[in-house]
Formats: structure tokens, C-alpha cells, sequence
């Protein structure tokens, strides 16, 4: 089987995604249902971000030393070795393809809305197509089992895929509360240290935590976000995603007005704005440990009541030291999904849940999980 894949986006997460497509070659040629098949190849035919597209010569894909320079060359200077450079102006889809987003656009749900309408299947690592508008969100989701969003919430944690195994075996969600934010967790327990939120931010950014821009993670609404792809879940949370993206979910934001990207560059935030914010947090730090807790963003909390009506609240919340979220540390994610079946004693999903090389890996078990596809 070949998998013909189209890669929107090449920063961090989608530099790694190449790698590990290229690292695990030899163990997706070995097949593990037939002794005489020939495996699975995954065949990148077009690496494509904001300022170029890059195709292999005569439709063929991109070969392995190619996909490798081309995330040697964006490491270094953003530039393109003049070798794989093509005099393409249009893409257009030849094959059966998967598209797999790895951008951090929202302008790019339209692009995907259309290649939906082309049969294409999707993968999303990317949030914000899923919540840019009712229509695009409509035609992404009417790919049903052709397209997969894990990696929007908790990376390559499973949990979307937990939820439907719950939901399709008759199970009902009741509660789900949880910390979805590794990036932000991160920030929340490297402060329990005694170290100032805006070293912390910047250490973040570094490491590859937060999203290009630092506020989108400190806004909240990076969190938001992660509330819609469960609404991709059928049976249950159809519902949920519209509802609470677009009225009903309360986003508390890390950073005052006056240090929106409208107001302020990027990098004038991390080299001034930032420190604003020292002070405000130190304290609430204090006044935290203070009572025997600790801070810890974001306790998801999504509640169905009497009323079948659902309640969401992100923001900053105080959690007893000993307890599940307050023990949660670094950039690790926590579920907790109460259901019927799970209802004094809830599933507990943990795990890393931020980092190119984590989100990576989920994108591409995305990717394979769509194999049945392709002939």
C-alpha cells in the first residue's frame, strides 16, 4: 500500500513529522498480516508552507535525502536548496491523497473545505480550521472516518480515540475535566519553583511548547480550541463544539489588553511585555501555597446537567497539592472522563502532551490509520 501525502506546513511539527516518516520506513515495509505483502509506504508528494510548494520531479514523491534537506534548509535559514525548487504557481491534486495539516493557520480551513470536497482525507494537528467558521467545520466533519484531529487535543494522546470507543460501545459521557494544555502546564508547575512566569514563557517557546506566537497559548483560546474536535465525536458532544466555542465557554487570558498581538509584535512581547506579568502571578502563587494548593492551567471542566445543557469553563484554578491535577507536572496532559460506566471511579488518560516530536508521532498514527484507504 502507498499512502500519498500532502504536507501542509513545515515548522517544528511538521520538520519532525518528515523525520519520522523517513525513520520508520523499514518497519512499514514489513507487513504484519500477510507473510508475502509488500507493506506500507507512506509517499510524500508535496511539502508546502506559506512561501512555497515543493513537488517531486513528474508527479513522483519526494525522496527520502530530499525530504531530509528540505528540513535542514527551514532549520537553518528558511530557504530552499535551489535544487528543489520548482516553477510550479499552481497545486493542484492529482491522486487520492491525505492532507495533512500541520500549519498553525486559521486562513487555511477554506483550503481544506475544498479539498474535502475532493475526496481527499484529512489529518489535523492544527486547531483552528476546526473552529474558523459553521461551514468549514460542516464539510471537514462530513469526511466522517476520513479525516483525524487526535493530535489537536493532548497530541498524541488518545484521547478522541478513548471517546469514541466509550461512546460506540453505548457508554455516555457525564463529565470530562482535565488539564489540556501540556504548554501551559508546564508553565504552571515550573512556578511553583520560585522562577518568574516570563523566563518560564521563553523557556517554553524554546523547547518547542507553545504555539509561534506565545499568547495564543496564554489567551486560553489554544485550550478552546480543543473543545471543538470532541465535538467531532458522534452520538454526544455533537452538540457541545458549536455551543460552547462560540457562547457559552468562559476563556480566562494570562496577558491584559494592552499586550495583544494587535498591540504588540511577538518578539516585543517575549523581550518586554512579558514582565508585566511576574509580579501578578508571583502572587497568586503565594496566596496559592498559602492554602496547601497549587495553580494549575487548565482544569477543563465540561458538565452535562438535569437540563442536558453543557458547561465549560478554561482558566487558572487552585488544586489541592496531593491530588490527581495538582501532582500533574512538566507538559503532561490529564483526562479524567466520567461516564456511566465510569461514574465513582473515572478513566484516567495522562501523558506527554506537548512537544514537535510527541504531536508528530500522533499525526502520523493519524496517517496510518487511514491505510484502508488506499489500495
Amino acid at each position: 500500500r502507498k499512502i500519498q501525502l500532502t504536507l501542509l506546513g513545515c515548522g517544528g511539527v511538521g520538520r519532525q513529522l518528515l523525520r519520522h516518516i523517513v525513520s520508520t520506513r523499514k518497519l512499514h515495509q514489513i507487513s504484519l498480516f500477510e507473510s508475502n505483502a509488500q507493506g506500507l509506504r507512506v509517499a510524500v508528494m508535496a511539502v508546502v508552507d506559506s512561501k512555497s510548494i515543493f513537488l517531486g520531479e513528474k508527479n513522483e514523491e519526494l525522496d527520502d535525502a530530499a525530504l531530509l534537506e528540505i528540513c535542514l534548509a527551514k532549520e537553518k535559514n528558511n530557504q530552499m536548496p535551489a535544487f528543489l525548487m520548482d516553477d510550479h504557481t499552481t497545486f493542484f491534486l492529482v491522486y487520492p491523497m491525505v492532507v495533512a495539516d500541520c500549519t498553525a493557520s486559521i486562513k487555511i480551513g477554506q483550503a481544506l473545505a475544498e479539498m474535502a470536497d475532493l475526496d481527499c482525507c484529512i489529518v489535523l494537528a492544527n486547531k483552528k480550521p476546526l473552529t474558523s467558521s459553521f461551514k468549514v467545520y460542516d464539510r471537514i466533519a462530513a469526511l466522517n472516518r476520513r479525516y483525524r484531529c487526535e493530535s489537536t487535543v493532548g497530541a498524541a494522546m488518545p484521547v478522541i480515540a478513548t471517546l469514541n470507543r466509550l461512546l460506540n460501545s453505548g457508554d455516555s459521557i457525564k463529565k470530562i475535566v482535565g488539564a489540556l494544555s501540556g504548554t501551559l502546564g508546564f508553565v504552571m508547575s515550573r512556578l511553583e519553583y520560585g522562577e518568574s512566569f516570563s523566563d518560564i514563557v521563553r523557556q517554553a517557546k524554546e523547547l518547542g511548547y507553545t504555539e509561534p506566537d506565545p499568547r495564543d497559548d496564554l489567551g486560553g483560546m489554544d485550550v478552546a480550541r480543543k473543545v471543538k474536535p470532541l465535538a467531532t465525536i458522534p452520538y454526544s458532544l455533537s452538540l457541545v463544539g458549536f455551543l460552547l466555542v462560540t457562547c457559552c465557554l468562559k476563556v480566562e487570558c494570562l496577558h491584559p489588553p494592552s499586550l495583544a498581538p494587535k498591540l504588540m509584535s511577538t518578539t516585543q512581547f517575549l523581550n518586554e511585555g512579558l514582565a508585566e506579568l511576574d509580579l501578578p502571578m508571583r502572587n497568586r502563587v503565594k496566596e496559592a501555597a498559602a492554602r496547601g494548593c497549587v495553580l494549575r492551567y487548565v482544569k477543563l471542566s465540561l458538565t452535562k446537567n438535569l437540563s442536558f445543557a453543557y458547561s465549560c469553563k478554561v482558566g487558572i484554578v487552585e488544586q489541592p497539592q496531593q491530588s490527581a491535577l495538582g501532582q500533574l507536572h512538566g507538559s503532561d496532559n490529564l483526562v479524567e472522563i466520567f461516564t456511566r460506566c465510569y461514574s465513582t471511579s473515572p478513566l484516567v488518560i495522562k501523558g506527554a502532551g506537548a512537544g514537535n516530536d510527541t504531536t508528530a508521532a500522533g499525526v502520523l498514527a493519524d496517517v496510518l490509520d487511514l491505510q484502508d484507504y488506499f489500495g
